[in-house]
């Protein structure tokens, strides 16, 4: 319960400050990172889902992009040793520390915490075959920077995944979901305390650059907020 106070301070009521991206994101989580897995993993649904909707080819290289406390990479299960590699990169150094520790702790070798921006870095060893993003699309101001840059790092036919909150536009296309007045003015509000930005446009945007391979819309509660529920989606797509 202490802990969840902590991580609820931090969402509601601290102050976040930062002259650029970096500093407000070290602001925001340097106070909860100790805390932060257990909350967020009931709050952030799907991320087990996303892993096992990918199928990455033998000795794969994988970045996950705002992978903070590498708390996915328990996702991989054995899976991980078949890796080549597998990079955590974030902005948070206080994030990352945990990561570190995580992947000392699991005797994790082969993986690595990158400080570094999602809309430019670079792996060494690009092109690589799969490139996540975890809930932090949302956080990312520039979020199709993040993708493009993504598309640039990935193989002819490696996969892009990503889960994250979101809104549908006020007429989707197809047979995708359209949600109400209040779920698309709520939520974003909401969110937006914290500097995260559920848009209308992720889900499109990620359908239009990419073959798509597997694609859920879904709900999730939110912790101390009784019968109120987030949309969040789930999406693999193939490079082209």
């Amino acid at each position: 319960m202490l802990a969840d106070l902590r991580v609820l301070y931090h969402l509601t009521l601290k102050p976040v400050r930062g002259k650029d991206h970096a500093a407000r994101m070290e602001s925001f989580y340097s106070g909860q990172a100790e805390a932060y897995d257990d909350f967020r993993k009931r709050l952030l649904q799907g991320r087990e889902l996303l892993w096992q909707s990918i199928k990455e080819p033998e000795d794969a290289v994988w970045v996950d992009m705002g992978g903070g406390t590498g708390a996915n990479l328990e996702y991989f299960g054995d899976r991980i040793s078949k890796l080549k590699k597998v990079y955590v990169v974030d902005l948070s150094s206080s994030l990352l520390n945990m990561a570190t520790e995580r992947m000392a702790a699991r005797g994790w070798d082969n993986a690595e915490a990158v400080e570094a921006d999602a809309t430019a870095w670079q792996p060494p060893e690009a092109p690589v075959d799969v490139v996540t993003f975890s809930y932090s699309l949302t956080m990312i101001p520039d979020w199709f920077a993040a993708i493009e840059n993504a598309l640039a790092m990935l193989k002819p036919g490696g996969l892009l995944g990503v889960v994250d909150f979101y809104v549908s536009r006020k007429h989707a296309a197809g047979q995708m979901r359209r949600h109400s007045w209040f779920t698309r003015t709520f939520w974003p509000s909401w969110f937006a305390m914290d500097n995260v930005f559920p848009s209308s446009d992720h889900v499109p945007f990620l359908h239009r650059h990419l073959e798509p391979v597997h694609f859920e819309e879904c709900k999730a509660k939110v912790p101390y907020m009784l019968w109120m529920k987030t949309p969040y989606y789930v999406f693999v797509g193939r490079k082209r």
